[in-house]
Parts: structure tokens; sequence; C-alpha cells
């Protein structure tokens, strides 16, 4: 059985501005710089709505709240609603800004508004980022929105009607994907937002896992750290960022017992399985395919369903959809074979079953290569 490979844990450039996210490196480079994953096909979807107003929402039914188990106590509202933001990006021109003595690359992304990071990759600038006086760096125009504290990548996105991915991939952003306050993000400039079609306006306001993933987390103050994860279900507030574990384990187990129904990849009608999908028996325990910190729990993504999400170290996530009920909560640590919900049925289906992926960073791999052979 191939191994999950282990992979050096990303870190945010603290050294360079104590408030960014990480500028992706080499081995990464497929996620933070790839187009974002395409929005069609989710497993048992219905076809994606569009909406024909910058600020216009699809017309989705909010789903109901998922069923809590007496373990575990109900699930407080996303990031996102919590905390909504206020558009107010600025233009900066591009510039050259000469290096004065005392400046640092922070200072000189407060003076100019261009983000520290931007302006660290157009000058060619590495870590330990070294200025010099006298230096003369080009400073990348465009129109950059301040984070402020417990802002998400979902809700700036929503502030200026794009894609969250979009963002994220103009930003290079990479995991652990938390936003720091005073942060600079590059954000689409006005006539690019006026010239997109209806569905790239509505995929503004859908959530996916892979926002889900990158953009949910709330933004930290500049020298605040995400809090250690709990050991026992408590309800964690959404306005905390929660720490992943900072390695891997290097292995994945069978969350349920069941034949599979779908297999992992392309479906037919333009349609992709992101996962696989296991038959099993309405209300059978779910368990952790690995030892993990539980990312999200809820219904923001309706053809999930009641959907769980995993992070075990190293950008490895593990999803599990179609949940009946959770025993678990958001920022719960968790450990391999751990019951974290009861299986449902798809919400375009009756036949109980249990929806499972693996993810490397944003990537859906196929779970059968890191699970143990069954025969």
């Amino acid at each position: 059985m191939p191994q999950p490979p282990r992979r050096p844990a990303a870190f945010a450039v603290t050294a360079l501005m104590l408030t960014s996210a990480c500028i992706p490196s080499p081995d990464r480079a497929e996620v933070g710089r790839s187009a974002p994953p395409t929005r069609a096909g989710r497993p048992g979807a219905a076809p994606a709505p569009t909406a024909t107003g910058a600020a216009a929402t699809p017309s989705v039914p909010a789903p109901p709240p998922p069923a809590v188990s007496e373990d575990a106590p109900p699930s407080p509202p996303p990031a996102w609603q919590v905390r909504t933001v206020t558009p107010s990006a600025v233009d900066v021109p591009s510039s050259v800004y000469v290096v004065r003595s005392g400046d640092t690359l922070r200072g000189i992304s407060e003076k100019t508004g261009a983000a520290s990071e931007a302006i660290a990759r157009v000058n060619d600038i590495s870590p330990p980022f070294k200025i010099l006086v006298g230096q003369k760096l080009k400073i990348p125009g465009g129109r950059y929105h301040r984070v402020g504290k417990g802002e998400t990548g979902i809700a700036i996105a929503r502030a200026y009607g794009v894609d969250w991915l979009r963002i994220a991939q103009s930003n290079q952003l990479e995991e652990p994907y938390i936003l720091r306050e005073g942060q600079r993000l590059l954000v689409p400039s006005e006539v690019e937002v006026a010239r997109m079609s209806p569905d790239e306006r509505a995929a503004a306001f859908r959530v996916d896992i892979e926002d889900l993933i990158s953009g949910s987390e709330p933004a930290l103050a500049t020298r605040e750290q995400p809090k250690p994860p709990v050991t026992t279900p408590r309800t964690v507030a959404p306005t905390v960022a929660v720490a992943e574990p900072r390695s891997f384990g290097g292995r994945f187990d069978w969350p349920v017992k069941g034949k599979i129904l779908r297999a992992f990849g392309k479906i037919g009608s333009g349609q992709t399985n992101d996962g696989i999908n296991i038959a099993v028996e309405r209300g059978s325990p779910i368990a952790a395919a690995a030892d993990g910190v539980v990312a999200y729990v809820g219904r923001d993504i309706p053809a999930y369903g009641t959907l769980v999400l995993l992070r075990h170290g190293d950008g490895w996530i593990s999803a599990y959809g179609y949940a009946d009920s959770i025993t678990v909560t958001r920022g719960q640590k968790v450990v391999r074979g751990q019951t974290i919900a009861r299986s449902g049925a798809s919400p375009y289906s009756a036949e109980p079953q249990l929806h499972f992926e693996i993810r490397n960073g944003l990537k859906p791999v196929n779970p059968l290569s890191y699970l143990p052979s069954r025969g």
C-alpha cells in the first residue's frame, strides 16, 4: 500500500512580517499556483445555481442544522457568518521605493499599501528577507484589502463578490492558510469584477471543500497563535483559529466497512467524484481515518449533507459526508478509529452511504491508494 509522503510543515512568513500567509514552496506549487479546482461535479451534486448581480446569492434553500448526538454540543455558526467584511480595499499604483535606514518589509507595506509578500516576490527577496539601505524595490500595483482580526478568506471574498480560491491563488497562499491582522491581500479590480460572468459571480457565494480548507479560519492578531485542539467535546468559538497537528502519523484506515458504490474520479456528464462512496447501514459509526483535529462540522455544502473535515498534519485532510449525526465539534482532537459521526444518506439519494475523501492540501487523491487492502 503506498504510504502518504511526509512533507515538511509549511510555515507562515512570520519572519517577514508576523502577519502573512505562506509563500509556496516548490513542492506545493501545483496547489498554490494552479487554476482553482472546477466547481462542477461534486458527490451527487445538483446543478450549480447562478446569479446575475455582483452581490446576488444562489437560490439554494438553507439546509437544516445537523443532528447532534448527546456526546457533542451544537456547533456554532461558521466564522465567515459571525464576522462579515466591509470592502475597504485601496488601489495602489506601481512604483519604486528606495529603502531607508530602519525600513522593514512590513513597514514598507504599511507605507505603500502593497502586500509585503507581493513586494518580496516581485523583488526576489527570500528568507530571512533582508533589505539594504538604498536598495530600490519594485512596488507591485493592485487593489489591496487589509485583513482585520477575525476576518476569514470566505468573508473577504464575499465582500468583493469574487471566488475565494481566486484570491488565494493570486496571493499564492499556502498551508496553514491562516490569515493575520494587518496582512494585505491582492483582490480583483473593480473592472475585473464588472467583467465577471454570472456563474463567476455566483461562485463567490458558494462554499466548497477547497474554501473550507483554505478560507474558513479566522485571522489572528499579529502575535497570536492558533489554539491547541481540545481533548474532549467542547464548543470552540468560531472566532478562534485552531491549530492542526504538527505532523501526519503516516497511516489511514477505513472509516467504515462496506462495498464501494462509486469510485474516485470522473463519473460522466462532466462530473467528478473527489472521493469514494461506501455503502453502510444508516446509523453506523464513522471512524476517524487517522489521528487529527476536527477542522469543520456543518452543512454549508448541500451536496455533502452533514460534513466533517479532519486535519492530520503536513497538509493531509480527510472528509466525511452524508453523516446522519455527529459526535465531535470543531477544534476537537481525535484519534484513529474514534467515532466522529453516524452514517446517513446522500441528500440526492435515499441509499445509506458514506462519502469519504482524502486530500493532500487542496488536491483530492484516490483514497484506495492510501487505505489498507481489504483483500
